[in-house]
C-alpha cells in the first residue's frame, strides 16, 4: 500500500504506537492516534511527536464518524484483537496491521525473525552479532547494514525507513505482533519452543500456537524455517510445513524446515553430541564447537545456539564466521545473569524468566543450592511443572506479588513446602539474604510478569541488581 495522503488511525499512544506514528508521517502519512486512556490529553500524546507535527490524536471513546475518515489502522502490541473497538474498526472494511506489518511495508532487505516462548532474546541477539561480524569482513556485497530490531529494544518502525535491499532486520517478534501480519515475509524464520504463555490475552493454547506459527505463513521454498524437534508441537508443525511443501512446491507457506535437536541426532540439522555441536545436511556432517567453550551455561542456552548458528548458516554465513562469535558471545542482560558473589552468596538476575517454562531453564542452569525469588503478574498460568523442577535444588521460595498465594498453593500440593512470604520486593530481597548461606545461589527467576510491581521485567532485573550491590562485602 501506497502511504502517502492516507489517513492512518494508531491505536494506542504508547512506545510502539508513537513510533508509528512517527514512521507513517515520515512515509507520507497522516496519523490519528487514538487511546482509550482519559488520563492523556491530545497534547500530552502530540507532544511526543516532532515539532510541526501534522498528526491528530484523539482521546476517549472511538467515533465512527472518525472511522469514515480512515484508510488503514495499525494496532500497537499491548491492543487485544478481540476488543469492541477493534471489531468496530473491522466492521468499516479499514485494513487492520501492527507495527510489525507496517514496519515490513516500508523497509527493504532481507529480515530474519524469531519467535517463541522462551529464548527470543538471546537467540535475537546472538543472530544479530553473527550478522554483523559476517557484515564487518566487506567480504559479502549482499549486506551492508544490520538492525536489531522488535521486542528486544529498538522498535521495528524505527529503522525502517533506513533499510535497503543490502540491510537485514534481525527481529525478536512476539504473539502479539504475529496476531496482525499480512504480508510480513521473513528470509529465515525460528520458532525456538511453544509451552503455555499469555493465555490472558490469546485465551486458549490452540489459538497461541496458531499465532506463532504465522511467522512463516508467507515463507516459499526459498526460504528456511529453523525448528525445535524436541518441542512435540514444532516437530508436528515441521512435519505438516514438509506435507505442504510436496503437495503445494514454491507455494506460501512452505519453507524449507531445518530442525535442531538437544537430545539426539538428526539426519539432516543442528544436534548435541558428546558435548559438542554438530550439523549434518546433505549426509555432510560438520563439528561446530564444544558446549565447554560457550560462555552461556545450560542446555537451553545451547537450544539458543543451534537457533542462532541454523538461522545464519541458511542465510549464507560461513560455519567459520558462526564459530568465531559464538566463542565470544556472552549471556543478554536479565537472562541468568551473573551478578555478583557476596560473603560466598552467589547471585543470579533472570527476571526475564516471565513465564513457568523459562523460569524452569533458570533452575536447572543452578550448580548448588539455591534460594528463589518468584511471584508478580498473573497470566493465567499454572506452576506445579515449575515447582516440579526444583529437583532438589532450591532450599526455599520466597514468594511476591499477585500470584503469591496461587503459587504457595501449587507448591505444597508438590510437597514443597520452605515458603516465604512477603509484601514488597525488597522485602523477598532481605529474606533470601537472610536464608542464603555460603555456597548457596539466589537466584530471581519469578515465573511471572513484572507488571503491578514494577514496568517491565528489565527495571525488576535491575532494582535487583541493585539491591546486590549495595550489600557489604
Amino acid at each position: 500500500m501506497d502511504l502517502t495522503g492516507k489517513r492512518v488511525l494508531v491505536f494506542g499512544a504508547g512506545i510502539s504506537g508513537i513510533g508509528s506514528a512517527k514512521l507513517l508521517e515520515e512515509a507520507g502519512a497522516l496519523p490519528v492516534i487514538f487511546d482509550g486512556n482519559t488520563k492523556l490529553t491530545p497534547a500530552d500524546v502530540l507532544a511526543k511527536l516532532s515539532a510541526g507535527t501534522k498528526a491528530q490524536a484523539v482521546i476517549g471513546e472511538l467515533d465512527g464518524d472518525l472511522l469514515d475518515t480512515i484508510d488503514l489502522a495499525v494496532l500497537s502490541p499491548g491492543v487485544p484483537t478481540d476488543i469492541p473497538q477493534v471489531e468496530m474498526i473491522r466492521k468499516a472494511k479499514i485494513p487492520v496491521w501492527g507495527e510489525v506489518e507496517l514496519a515490513y511495508q516500508c523497509g527493504r532487505g532481507d529480515v530474519l525473525a524469531i519467535t517463541g516462548t522462551n529464548g527470543k532474546t538471546t537467540t535475537t541477539t546472538l543472530v544479530g552479532e553473527i550478522m554483523k561480524y559476517h557484515m564487518e569482513k566487506g567480504t559479502d556485497p549482499r549486506l551492508s547494514s544490520v538492525y536489531v530490531v522488535g521486542n528486544i529494544g529498538i522498535p521495528y518502525t524505527g529503522v525502517a525507513l533506513e533499510l535497503t535491499e543490502h540491510s537485514a532486520a534481525v527481529a525478536e517478534i512476539s504473539s502479539f505482533q504475529l496476531e496482525t501480519i499480512q504480508d510480513f515475509h521473513p528470509r529465515v524464520s525460528a520458532i525456538t519452543n511453544i509451552t503455555p504463555d499469555h493465555l490472558n490475552r490469546h485465551h486458549t493454547m490452540e489459538e497461541y500456537i496458531r499465532v506463532k506459527e504465522r511467522i512463516c505463513e508467507n515463507q516459499t521454498a526459498e526460504d528456511v524455517c529453523v525448528l525445535n524437534y524436541e518441542d512435540p508441537i514444532l516437530r508436528s508443525f515441521g512435519e505438516e510445513l514438509g506435507r505442504r511443501k510436496k503437495e503445494t512446491p514454491g507455494g506460501r507457506g512452505c519453507p524449507k524446515v531445518c530442525f535442531f535437536s538437544s537430545l539426539r541426532e538428526l539426519e539432516d540439522g543442528f544436534f548435541l553430541r558428546n558435548g559438542r555441536i554438530l550439523c549434518r545436511e546433505g549426509g555432510v556432517e560438520t563439528d561446530l564447537i564444544g558446549t565447554q567453550e560457550l560462555r552461556l551455561p545450560g542446555l537451553h542456552n545451547y537450544e539458543n545456539v543451534m537457533t542462532a548458528a541454523a538461522m545464519t548458516h541458511a542465510w549464507g554465513v560461513s560455519f567459520r564466521e558462526i564459530v568465531h562469535v559464538l566463542r565470544l558471545f556472552t549471556a543478554v542482560e536479565h537472562r541468568i545473569e551473573y551478578v555478583a558473589e557476596k560473603n560466598g552468596i552467589v547471585y543470579y538476575n533472570d527476571s526475564k524468566g516471565t513465564n513457568p517454562d523459562a523460569a524452569i531453564k533458570g533452575i536447572q542452569a543452578m550448580d548448588r543450592p539455591t534460594v528463589l525469588i518468584g511471584g508478580g503478574y498473573d497470566k493465567n498460568s499454572s506452576y506445579e511443572e515449575w515447582i516440579r523442577a526444583f529437583d532438589g535444588k532450591v532450599r526455599a521460595l520466597v514468594l511476591v506479588g499477585q500470584t503469591k498465594e496461587k503459587i504457595a498453593d501449587a507448591a505444597r500440593r508438590s510437597g514443597f513446602n520452605n515458603i516465604v512470604m512477603a509484601d514488597t520486593f525488597e522485602e523477598a530481597f532481605a529474606q533470601c539474604v537472610h536464608l542464603a548461606q555460603p555456597g548457596d545461589a539466589v537466584l530471581l527467576s519469578p515465573a511471572c510478569a513484572s507488571w503491578g510491581m514494577f514496568p517491565n521485567y528489565e527495571v525488576r532485573g535491575r532494582v535487583f541488581k541493585e539491591l546486590v550491590r549495595n550489600l557489604p562485602d
